[in-house]
């Protein structure tokens, strides 16, 4: 029988169950991770459980069709099938930028596209687990009177969705004017307590946290492992969509940095239960005005937190990031490096690759200047395999498309401006257009 449970992460003895609300290591205050028994799921070979997944990836099976749910016993084994809320989560394609890498050197490139999800973002993957969780919890009889979490957006978005899905309440707390209209009408659609509060995210984030000491409100932010459980499996996923090999270096943008950990823990199971045997180099790409891991990279890890400012990139927008321990410790693991992006990089460097057929989010454009920086110092060669993680659909931001657009960003000159022409009903003035331009 399979099963995991909660440790902490300093090492603290003892373990801890998944179904009860608990974020801190109750002996020294660190986070949690979620354990798996790994002698229990050695019984299968390397090559059997690729097999299972291959034979689950994509089907109508209850609930193996779901990417997260498909690696079950990787994941959460001890929630019940018909505990699960699922949207058919993961299964993001893999795309090929051939024609963007190509122009940086690297035409071996490729895009994971975590936004093409059912709330347009990664988030879906560690929410399905994490709701799922507080369902079987009711089921069997805790008294859970709501889900609540801080969020720059997308966090909250797959926190209404699937707590609507399974009959939850659910409350957010969003920094006002700081997420984009899309972002802020995905929980209000879909019934969620919304709380606009005059603070940035680092603020939501503390009265969250005091909200989730209270008995029956459960906190879904990512200092909760469970979200990770769910978010690791993008690193599965990107080795089984290349026949379970292993790519030469990914690169994540890094805000609260659960992802970080995610990527790192997903390549780690996956290592110690021999389906892979080498381990990719993992970049963390920040903006330059939220950059307390670049910093600490900078200065031998000695981390320290910042006022993050204002930035295009808004679900990066953190400057006390409550998973930095658990990053830091990923990046050692990993040969990590961290850079970071103006702003002015970031906006051109999506813009860039939107003119090869992509439609990019600014939290990827952060990835992708760091992409095209690392290449150009020739720390990333032609002849290495690189997946840039894109977090989030760019349709969630079409106003930032919109003002870069129309040359209206504040202080930026930007590169690649493609404003519509406009012209009179009349053939020969269309006509004209389109030689000039052509």
């Amino acid at each position: 029988m399979y099963r995991a449970s909660f440790r902490c992460i300093s090492g603290c003895h003892g373990t801890h169950t998944l179904f009860a609300p608990l974020y801190r290591c109750p002996t020294c205050g660190d986070l949690l991770e979620v354990a798996h028994d790994l002698t229990a799921l050695a019984d299968r070979s390397a090559g059997a459980w690729m097999r299972l997944f291959d034979d689950r990836y994509k089907r109508t099976i209850w609930p193996y069709g779901s990417a997260v749910w498909g690696k079950k016993e990787w994941v959460c084994p001890d929630i019940r099938d018909d505990q699960v809320v699922s949207m058919d989560e993961g299964g993001t394609n893999l795309l090929w930028a051939e024609r963007y890498g190509s122009t940086l050197g690297v035409p071996d490139l490729w895009i994971k596209q975590c936004g093409n999800s059912h709330t347009g973002s990664f988030k879906d993957l560690g929410m399905t687990v994490l709701v799922s969780a507080v369902r079987q919890m009711i089921t069997d009889g805790q008294q859970v009177r709501a889900i609540a979490c801080a969020s720059t957006g997308d966090t909250s978005a797959a926190l209404a969705a699937y707590a609507a899905a399974a009959g939850i309440p659910a409350i957010v707390l969003l920094p006002r004017g700081k997420v984009s209209v899309a972002q802020l009408l995905q929980p209000i659609a879909n019934g969620a307590l919304v709380l606009s509060l005059d603070t940035d995210f680092d603020g939501c984030m503390a009265i969250v946290q005091r909200l989730a000491d209270q008995d029956g409100v459960y906190l879904a932010n990512s200092m909760n492992s469970l979200r990770l459980e769910g978010q690791k499996t993008v690193a599965i996923e990107i080795v089984q969509q290349w026949d379970w090999q292993v790519p030469d270096v990914v690169i994540i943008p890094g805000g609260n940095l659960g992802n970080v950990s995610a990527l790192g823990a997903g390549f780690d199971l996956m290592l110690a239960l021999g389906v892979i045997s080498t381990r990719p180099r993992i970049v963390v790409a920040q903006a330059a005005r939220a950059n307390p891991l670049y910093l600490a990279y900078q200065h031998g890890w000695d981390f320290a937190p910042v006022q993050a400012q204002e930035t295009l990139a808004s679900a990066i927008q953190i400057g006390n990031p409550v998973s930095i321990k658990k990053a830091i410790r990923t990046l050692q693991a990993y040969d990590g490096v961290v850079e970071q992006a103006t702003e002015s990089e970031l906006a051109d460097a999506a813009a860039r690759a939107d003119r090869t057929g992509m439609f990019n989010c600014p939290h990827t454009g952060v990835a992708l200047a760091v992409l095209e920086k690392l290449a150009a110092r020739g720390e990333i060669t032609r002849d290495q395999k690189v997946v840039v993680v894109s977090t989030a659909n760019g349709l969630k931001f079409s106003d930032f498309k919109l003002r870069y657009h129309q040359a209206a960003l504040d202080g930026m000159d930007t590169s690649l401006v493609n404003r519509p022409v406009e012209l009179p009903n009349d053939y020969d003035s269309v006509r004209r257009a389109i030689d000039e331009r052509t």
